[in-house]
């Protein structure tokens, strides 16, 4: 979807708001979650995982919303911006409509984490009520994270440990080490995504006050950083297929290895600027085509 250069339709300003290419960083950890959980149990629950899906797109849509308004009340985002347009920034929709937007995802997502809730037990109310929280603390608050040197991390322990782990849990009751491995490797793919804006944005993120991993070691120790992000999920691959038992078949992801280290060599080679939104959107396409390989090298 190409960015647009006149303001776009109200429908097509709410698309945009919800960032779409980023979505599939939240579908992903799922998809490999309940893989995990089929292959070793021979069963899969639909309706909590259909039900889990749909909180976790909520979370992911209140959290983008959230931080579309923060970040233009906080003066971090502007009409000039390197990256995508961000609809408040731009006077597309109003601060106010964003929020309750953001808002109305997040109360949607605590609907259905009820059912999940009561299906799962206090572990899935802890994972719930800490995703919902820190949905809102990424960008708002007196600490948001997005402000911090930790949105990598935070990003590892909710779309990797916490979402496969938890949607593993939501079928088996339990927990594996295979689970905790697996969400390891999606959480340092969908960290690459985070890092690849951060590293894009880096020069207007220190005007802005922001400090972020980039920000905070600079753009050559960031170049290591997204290296390491899109290369240990493929190097840890043996050690999964240890854990969980899947033999050779857990060598499918490394079709992936190809485009993952054209997009290591643009990384380098491309200057900061507007060409960091095709990679930002081809790390996160990246990311969700491993995750849907690695599912289907666990149930093989």
């Amino acid at each position: 979807m190409a960015e647009p250069a006149v303001p776009p339709s109200p429908l097509g300003a709410w698309w945009l708001a919800i960032r779409p290419k980023t979505l599939t960083v939240a579908v992903a950890p799922l998809v490999v979650g309940h893989a995990l959980a089929w292959a070793q149990t021979g069963s899969l629950l639909w309706q909590p995982a259909l039900l889990a899906l749909l909180a976790a797109l909520l979370i992911q849509i209140g959290t983008n919303l959230h931080n579309d308004v923060g970040d233009f009340e906080r003066g971090s985002d502007r009409p000039d911006r390197v990256g995508p347009p961000r609809v408040t920034a731009m006077g597309w929709l109003s601060p106010a409509a964003v929020r309750r937007a953001a808002w109305l995802a997040l109360a949607l997502a605590f609907n259905f984490g009820i059912y999940l809730a009561y299906h799962g037990g206090w572990p899935i109310v802890v994972i719930g009520l800490t995703s919902l929280l820190a949905a809102w603390a990424y960008t708002n608050g007196p600490w948001p994270i997005a402000y911090r040197p930790l949105g990598e991390l935070f990003v590892v322990l909710f779309f990797g440990l916490v979402a496969v782990g938890g949607s593993y849990y939501l079928q088996t009751l339990s927990i594996s080490p295979a689970a905790l491995l697996a969400g390891g490797m999606l959480g340092l793919f969908a960290a690459a995504v985070i890092t690849v804006n951060n590293y894009r944005d880096l020069d207007t993120d220190r005007q802005a006050g922001k400090r972020t991993l980039a920000v905070v070691v600079g753009r050559r120790a960031t170049q290591w950083v997204y290296a390491a992000e899109m290369l240990l999920p493929l190097l840890l691959l043996p050690c999964l297929a240890l854990v969980a038992g899947r033999g050779p078949w857990l060598a499918l992801p490394l079709l992936v290895v190809p485009p993952a280290l054209q997009l290591l060599q643009r990384f380098r080679r491309e200057p900061a600027g507007p060409v960091f939104n095709q990679l930002l959107a081809s790390t996160a396409r990246l990311q969700f085509v491993y995750a849907l390989l690695l599912a289907l090298a666990i149930v093989a």
